[in-house]
């Protein structure tokens, strides 16, 4: 969430906010202003009352020693009770509706963030590698696939529904080597700690991230139980520091985690139906970091470069993309896409996100840090994919298959096969 401070001394900027955002009406301003000015009128009210009834109380002490009648005093000091009881119920409801609005409030967005409605408007930083030159006409990797027997979608459709799948043979095995290697680079070079953890958490945990309560139709529940799949390995590591104070000494804390992930995908329909693009679940290799504020953007820089290692030892043709202002996720100040080349779609994908959130997460999931002798104050967060291992194998299949419709594999994974 962003500093409360801004609701109360800059509202305007909010409204700013949200129109640079292309999101206009997702945040009532006027009722936010609203209900901030009332819960911080009747504070003050109740504790003028609070106040004058403790001084009456003392006198009502002095007018019994003194064998004098109390008993205006204490009639008066009820009704002051009665009227704070009043104010705190009114007050409680309010902060639980100024807590709604606050939380559904989206990031301030950093000023190298381009103007822009969506991803069209997104702008490409730099690429790296070359288009892959076949002397047939590519085919996509779920043909491919399909094919070699390898991958069945219609075993995953019987199971589970749509935008299900199954992996057989190559396709498991390779998959697997894909998130080895990712692990180890990360781990080995890139100097994060690998952690492991539950793909099912509670409501706190996807609130902390924001993906609660705004998008919670988005996401797999489980009502009874009060909690929910994991879209990302991003709740799991990030709400492990979830209200604790940490020692400035420790950071920068570096975490990556594999995991399954599990998205409704209730925007997508129409979209990516063929194929492992765009899924119900799949694996991913997540990096997140714990850091001092005024360092967050220089880790911005190295996140995004630690994800693009990944695509250059596999020796996949990709771009960096800074995503425009309506574009990046409400979570986010700045955010740079890698699109990795697939051929046989013809088209580049989406392959890792990596943002930098400054305190919004922090704030959610009251993460602090310490400096010796300063009081504690809120840590900046930042993420990103290291990568998402299905849309990477399926990369791999388009960039490094033959004409004879098998596929080679990258000289670095093959030691993980």
């Amino acid at each position: 969430m962003i500093d409360p401070k801004i609701i109360r001394d800059d509202i305007e900027s909010i409204r700013k906010l949200l129109e640079r955002r292309n999101m206009q009406g997702a945040v009532d301003v006027d009722q936010l202003k609203a209900v901030d000015e009332e819960r911080r009128a009747l504070s003050l009210k109740s504790d003028e009352l609070r106040e004058k009834r403790n001084t009456l109380s003392k006198s009502i002490g002095q007018l019994k020693s003194q064998g004098k009648n109390a008993d205006d005093a204490m009639k008066e000091v009820q009704s002051i009770s009665d009227e704070i009881k009043k104010f705190s119920d009114r007050l409680e409801e309010l902060n639980e509706k100024f807590k709604d609005l606050h939380l559904s409030i989206p990031n301030m967005l950093d000023a190298s963030v381009p103007a822009g409605k969506d991803d069209k408007d997104n702008v490409v930083v730099r690429e790296w590698g070359k288009k892959p030159e076949f002397s047939f006409t590519p085919k996509p990797h779920y043909e491919i696939g399909t094919d070699l027997g390898i991958l069945d979608f219609e075993r995953g459709v019987k199971l589970a529904g749509a935008r299900f799948y199954v992996y057989r043979g190559l396709a498991a095995s390779l998959e697997r080597a894909i998130i080895n290697f990712m692990l180890d680079l990360h781990t080995k070079e890139h100097g994060y700690t690998e952690t492991f953890g539950p793909f099912i958490v509670n409501d706190e945990s996807m609130t902390g991230t924001g993906q609660y309560p705004k998008f919670k139709d988005e996401y797999y529940r489980m009502e009874r139980d009060g909690l929910s799949l994991i879209p990302t390995a991003e709740v799991t590591l990030t709400n492990i520091y979830r209200d604790e104070i940490l020692d400035a000494e420790s950071l920068p804390i570096y975490l990556t985690m594999q995991s399954s992930c599990f998205r409704r995908e209730a925007g997508a329909a129409g979209r990516d139906t063929r194929g492992l693009v765009r899924v119900h679940q799949f694996q991913k290799v997540e990096l997140v970091k714990f850091v001092d504020p005024e360092t967050s953007f220089d880790e911005l820089e190295k996140l995004t470069a630690n994800a693009e290692e990944v695509l250059k030892r596999l020796g996949l043709h990709y771009r960096v993309v800074l995503l425009c202002s309506g574009d990046v996720s409400a979570s986010s100040t700045k955010t740079y896409d890698l699109e990795v080349w697939m051929p046989g779609l013809n088209r580049y994908m989406e392959i890792s996100s990596c943002s930098n959130f400054l305190d919004y997460q922090a704030r959610r999931a009251m993460i602090r840090y310490k400096k010796k002798g300063d009081k504690p104050v809120y840590l900046h967060t930042l993420n990103g994919s290291g990568l998402a291992a299905g849309r990477t194998m399926a990369a791999i299949m388009e960039n490094y298959q033959t004409e004879d419709g098998q596929i080679n594999i990258p000289d670095v994974l093959k030691k993980y096969m």
